[in-house]
């Protein structure tokens, strides 16, 4: 359904249309003059209405921000018009945790929580988490300029599913387009090899991920890892080295043992889901039983540390669905899970379905929040604790994504990549290279090519203006010293 709305003051359309889209889908929501919902800003407050029904006046708060206070009004307005609860309040950004580490630097537990609640009307529960996230973090964030994480990524999958936006292609039917790939991205990382210790970096993490790197042929994985062992790995004394391997339809022994060669000691097997249908559902080529089978594979070879991501929100998953994916997670017990709620994200076919008004059901908002409270129960069952956390736009239920880990087992890179207090250098197609000088308080992103065969016909260009890039942060950073 259409949701109008017309604002006196389009300045602050950005503001009203965030709150809205908490609300509603953001495909659904426009701007004009016709019926439905009309918001006034005013000097001293806001007042909301919807035609026919009912209207409000929020007086603003003198201590908050004049967006703040608008966002409040309407989320106000749009939470007794609609009886949903969110728990997350105003807060729209994508990494909550981040604002609760830099004022727990200042403030103590229970401003912090004030805050939260005061300036977001987020519930006590997520502020709660939020500082709990981020004391774990702050255990592995380091001032430390030379300290890096390097990203590599294989943009292939067995095949697209329904809710992907990546970059992603069906490595079988593309071998030719793989190997030209792989020969531009052995390119850019022996450039990134050289520029490392050019500048004498260290690197704590290097993550190998995609698409689904283990997609590719037995052959093809074996002279990737190689090249990534060669180049970042051997004799680096890198704290991790993740391969997410993904799709358990991708993964077999020779794969899994290539990865022990080469030195991983954390790998990712997602199920997303234990349910059969929905795998079917959303695309996938695996079972729930060989999603059990290459777990159980990877342990007896000796691998002892294993996450594994799911999904809450899926199509036409309930409450009993996702309580049959957590026993069966359970019985597996993984050393992390990553628990992500469904985004509906633009370029995936299941945004295109929604827009074209075909079938999709997704659960109520008092169902999303106790599918995620499942999730909690089977970590907090497995004895882990959240370590990271982020959150995106279009979440079904507006929640988050978070990891839980096992004491020790924390994904290292996941920390640095939400925290944005280290340097990480990305290879591969729709890679984004992060730059954050601390002693200079800036961060810059430089993205690869999305296209793979424009990634790889113009790998020279893009990977020098990449370099010129780092080339200004480290000059920047020894000026400052």
């Amino acid at each position: 359904m259409k949701i109008d709305v017309e604002l006196n003051d389009m300045s602050f359309r950005y503001d009203v249309f965030q709150i809205f889209n908490i609300y509603y889908m953001s495909s659904d929501i426009e701007f004009g003059k016709g019926s439905g919902f009309r918001v006034d800003i005013r000097e001293e407050g806001i007042a909301c209405s919807i035609d026919g029904g009912v209207s409000r006046h929020y007086t603003f708060d003198p201590g908050l921000r004049k967006r703040e206070n608008i966002r409040i009004g309407v989320f106000l307005f749009l939470k007794e018009i609609t009886g949903h609860e969110y728990p997350w309040g105003t807060l729209i950004g994508i990494r909550p945790s981040k604002i609760a580490l830099k004022l727990m630097e200042s403030h103590s537990d229970e401003e912090v929580l004030e805050y939260f609640s005061r300036h977001n009307l987020a519930s006590r529960e997520k502020a709660e988490l939020c500082m709990e996230v981020a004391g774990h973090e702050r255990k592995h964030v380091r001032a430390d300029e030379k300290l890096i994480s390097v990203y590599v990524g294989m943009p292939f999958c067995p095949t697209k599913c329904l809710y992907c936006s990546f970059t992603s292609n069906p490595a079988g039917e593309n071998s030719s387009l793989v190997d030209d790939y792989l020969k531009a991205l052995f390119y850019e990382l022996d450039r990134t090899r050289e520029f490392i210790r050019e500048k004498a970096l260290r690197i704590q993490c290097v993550y190998f991920g995609g698409g689904t790197p283990t997609a590719v042929t037995e052959e093809q994985f074996e002279s990737v890892m190689s090249k990534i062992h060669g180049n970042f790995v051997e004799g680096a004394g890198v704290e991790e080295f993740t391969v997410e391997c993904g799709r358990p339809d991708s993964l077999n022994e020779a794969k899994l043992l290539t990865m022990k060669k080469y030195g991983v000691d954390r790998i990712s097997i997602n199920p997303q889901t234990m349910n059969d249908e929905t795998l079917r559902l959303i695309g996938r080529n695996h079972s729930a039983k060989d999603t059990r089978e290459k777990f159980l594979m990877a342990r007896r070879l000796g691998f002892g540390n294993i996450n594994m991501d799911l999904i809450v929100g899926l199509p036409y998953e309930s409450q009993e669905q996702v309580e049959n994916t957590c026993s069966e997670v359970m019985k597996l017990r993984p050393d992390s899970i990553t628990v992500h709620g469904l985004s509906v994200k633009r370029g995936s076919r299941l945004y295109e379905k929604i827009l074209n008004k075909e079938s999709y059901c997704p659960p109520g908002q008092q169902e999303v929040l106790g599918m995620f409270r499942q999730t909690e129960s089977l970590a907090r069952s497995l004895g882990m604790k959240p370590y990271y956390m982020y959150r995106q736009k279009n979440m079904v239920g507006n929640m988050e994504n978070i990891g839980y880990s096992i004491e020790g087992k924390d994904g290292i890179y996941n920390i640095q990549m939400i925290e944005e207090r280290q340097t990480i250098i990305a290879c591969g197609a729709d890679g984004v290279t992060k730059l954050v000088c601390r002693s200079g308080g800036w961060i810059d992103r430089f993205p690869n090519l999305k296209d793979i065969k424009e990634y790889s016909a113009r790998i020279e260009e893009t990977t020098e203006k990449k370099f010129d890039l780092l080339n200004k942060l480290y000059e920047e950073t020894e000026d400052v010293k």
